[in-house]
């Protein structure tokens, strides 16, 4: 991924991208920040915010890898902002551009369950969350699945009508446990409405996948 590709912020792209992402996580990756920033891009021009802070907090938001299954997983967004604050400082960015975005990386994690306190981390949450439905978000929840070593569905219950969902075991529990929440928690009018489009999507690819088994 090139730094042309985060236009017209491309300066700082080329400054941060090498700090972005660590590990092999193809759903972590530099495609997935990619992704955030043109969905953050699309919320800020009609919501407004510092576009120099939020473009900072989407390259740097999962500048620190923790596995889905790790125990540190619901503080990943912290680890994140704590390094992210480090790399900042050393290019000589103020204190208050630098608390702006490790307080939008802290608060863009689901796990993290801390509510977004300035715009522009109420634009990141919302542009990450984007990223977590639609038909993007169900392939990185199957891949994610094969990842952990998940089984596609429970073939005696795969709607766990008669027993507890498990999102570790079977992967389109995840849609029910966690994916189609997320619609309802947005922060912004315009993530709101393109999270309307792309819930519709996630249900009818669960839709179809259960037509089909």
């Amino acid at each position: 991924m090139q730094a042309h590709a985060f236009a017209p912020y491309e300066a700082l792209a080329e400054t941060l991208i090498p700090h972005a992402a660590e590990g092999d996580d193809g759903s972590h990756d530099l495609a997935h920040i990619h992704r955030v920033f043109r969905n953050a891009t699309r919320i800020h021009a009609q919501e407004g915010g510092d576009g120099k802070v939020l473009v900072a907090s989407v390259l740097l938001h999962d500048c620190v890898a923790v596995e889905k299954n790790s125990p540190l997983r619901a503080q990943a967004s912290r680890l994140a902002a704590e390094k992210a604050s480090g790399i900042l400082s050393d290019l000589g960015w103020n204190d208050t551009e630098i608390q702006a975005v490790t307080h939008a990386i802290l608060t863009h994690s689901f796990s993290a369950n801390i509510a977004p306190e300035t715009l522009e981390a109420k634009i990141l949450q919302d542009a990450d969350r984007l990223d977590a439905i639609g038909m993007v978000g169900a392939a990185r929840c199957f891949y994610i699945a094969g990842r952990m070593g998940s089984a596609l569905y429970d073939p005696a219950d795969p709607l766990a009508k008669n027993r507890p969902l498990d999102d570790r075991r079977f992967a389109i529990d995840h849609f029910e446990n966690k994916l189609f929440k997320l619609a309802d928690g947005f922060q912004t009018e315009t993530g709101r409405q393109i999270a309307k489009e792309r819930h519709e999507r996630l249900q009818q690819v669960l839709d179809l996948f259960l037509d089909e088994i």
